[in-house]
Formats: structure tokens, C-alpha cells, sequence
């Protein structure tokens, strides 16, 4: 396994990370704490949640995993995103945060985090006020560092900032979409990242499952897939998505990998990317998940990949969570 830093900080994370949002819904506990030990015995280190993932359950399943344990892992959970409907249950705001990351704690059964994520901006809280909360919370020792997701490239920069006028703790990671099918990250995200020393997070790295070739032109989605149980999903089943997942697969049957390893190699190469969280349904498909690692990439087969994908830094991102969207 390899580790990088995440960002300029001195946290080193294992390059291919975990995410666990499919903990307690598409993946029932015991078999998410058998994927969770198949990724401790093989150095994933970086274990990725939130508060919302599966009303919660992903944090508790995870804190039963990590029992005796916790000291391997590098774990982070976000908050911000609504957890109900109330005026209080979304945000971060002071009173939001500092709420959300007392009960996350009781639910991973930890007295601290390595990295706290704010999973997305908000507008109606100034910065400053989130940023000297999270200042206090790594005073504290319940959080290690501080990270961002979900931002506009202006809003990092106007974050960072701000924590170098006040002297704060800054924020070492940015946690955005991106894979070869949303290369909109390239357009400010990165140099940006790459600039102030980011660590980027990259999430849907396989595009919600369109590049491990499930999906293909003409047929019906897979029983149990994203695009059989989300209609909002067939929107990015489009033809220029499927086509690029074709020839993905393409290159990676002339490899000898699964177009899935492929993707998540290919993301393990670009700048500013220090971790790429995959989920797991099984410990199975982990394994497949690991095969990445394994892959290294000429410079031909690099050039082929960023050809075929160049017109996916255009555009919409893939995935992108805000408030009151």
C-alpha cells in the first residue's frame, strides 16, 4: 500500500481509501464489517463517512468495527448536509457543528476523529464563525485536521484565507467529484489545491458505477444498480458517458484489469489527489477495488485515457451536494 500526505499536512493516508455510504443500506452490518476488516488487513487506513450516510447507521457500524482497532485507521466523517427538516438540522453554523460531531463521536465510539469534513458551504453561516468552531474542536483534541467538500474553488480560497488572517487552522483536504467521467475539477479545483498545498478527496471515482462497465447502450441497468433503483440516475446514462465507459473497458481488457481498476488507477495518478475513497458492497468487490494498485500506468496508456476523457472537464460536475438545491 501507499501512503501520501494529505495535503501539506502530516497526516499520511493509505492512497486507496473506503467509503462506507453503503454501510446499513445497500450493505447490511455484517457484511460491512467484513469489508471493513478486509480493508484494515490490507492497509486502507483512510475510512470515509458521514453523518447522514444511512441515517447514521454507516457511523455506527463503523464503530463497531473499530473496536480494538481505532488506532489503525484514519477516520473522518463530514456534517452540513440536512439531517431533517428542522432549522437546526442542517448547516455549520457553531451550534450545528459542534451538535453533529458530539453525536458522530458517540456513534464511531471514539473520543476523536482524524479529519472533520464540512460537507458543503453554507451560505447563511459566515466562514469565520465555522472556521473558529473548527478551530476550537481541534483544540479540544475531537478533531486531528479540518477539510472541505463540496465547495466552489472561490469559496476554498476565501476559507483558506481567512484561516491565514486569523490564524487558524486551515483546511488540508477538498473532497469533490471526480473521475474520468467529471474532469470539471481540473478547471479550478486542482490548481487551486495545488497551489495552497489541498489534498484532494475525489468521491464518485467511478462515476456512480458507469466506468466498471456495468452499463451499456441498448440494455436494461442491472437489478440492484444505481440505474435500476434511482430513476434520477438515467439522466447520466448518457450516450457520450456510455461510449466513454466502452472504451475504458476497452483499454483495460488490453491490460488484462477490470475497467474499474483502471478508473481508480488513472485518479491515483492525477495532481493534488491523495487519497481515492471507494465503496464496497462486499468484500469481494474490494478486493476488485484493490487490483488498482497493482496497475501501472504508461505513459501511452495515460495519454489514451485523457484523450478519450478531455470532454468531461466541461460541463456539470457529476456529483455535487449543496444546501437548499
Amino acid at each position: 500500500m501507499e501512503y501520501r500526505r494529505l495535503g501539506n499536512s502530516g497526516l499520511k493516508v493509505s492512497v486507496l481509501g473506503l467509503g462506507t455510504n453503503a454501510f446499513g443500506k445497500r450493505s447490511d452490518a455484517g457484511t460491512s464489517k467484513r469489508i471493513m476488516e478486509e480493508a484494515l488487513d490490507n492497509g486502507i487506513t483512510f475510512i470515509d463517512t458521514a453523518n447522514i450516510y444511512a441515517g447514521t447507521a454507516s457511523e455506527s457500524i463503523i464503530g463497531e468495527a473499530l473496536e480494538g482497532r481505532r488506532h489503525e485507521a484514519v477516520l473522518t466523517t463530514k456534517a452540513g448536509l440536512p439531517r431533517g427538516q428542522g432549522p437546526y438540522e442542517s448547516g455549520s453554523s457553531r451550534r450545528h457543528l459542534t451538535m453533529e460531531l458530539e453525536g458522530s463521536l458517540r456513534r464511531l465510539r471514539t473520543d476523536y476523529v482524524d479529519l472533520y469534513q464540512i460537507h458543503t458551504f453554507d451560505p447563511e453561516t459566515p466562514l469565520e464563525e465555522t472556521l473558529r468552531a473548527l478551530e476550537d474542536m481541534v483544540t479540544s483534541g475531537k478533531v486531528r485536521y479540518i477539510g472541505a467538500s463540496n465547495y466552489y474553488a472561490w469559496e476554498l480560497m476565501k476559507a483558506l484565507g481567512i484561516s491565514d488572517r486569523l490564524g487558524l487552522n486551515r483546511f488540508v483536504s477538498m473532497q469533490t467529484s471526480y473521475s474520468l467521467a467529471d474532469r470539471t475539477p481540473e478547471r479550478e479545483m486542482v490548481p487551486l489545491c495545488l497551489d495552497q498545498g489541498v489534498g484532494i478527496i475525489p468521491y464518485f471515482p467511478l462515476a456512480g458505477g458507469i466506468l466498471s462497465g456495468k452499463y451499456s447502450k441498448g440494455t436494461q441497468p442491472p437489478a440492484g444498480s444505481r440505474g435500476d433503483s434511482d430513476p434520477g440516475f438515467q439522466r447520466f446514462l448518457g450516450e457520450a458517458q456510455l461510449k466513454l465507459a466502452e472504451q475504458v473497458s476497452g483499454i483495460a481488457n488490453e491490460l488484462g484489469k477490470s475497467p474499474s481498476a483502471l478508473s481508480l488507477a488513472w485518479l491515483m495518478t492525477r495532481p493534488a489527489v491523495s487519497t481515492v475513497i471507494a465503496g464496497a458492497t462486499s468484500p469481494e468487490q474490494l478486493k476488485l477495488n484493490m487490483d488498482s494498485l497493482t496497475i501501472k500506468l504508461e505513459a501511452s496508456t495515460l495519454e489514451h485515457l485523457d484523450k478519450i476523457s478531455a470532454p468531461f472537464a466541461q460541463g456539470e460536475p457529476f456529483g455535487f451536494y449543496r444546501l437548499n438545491d
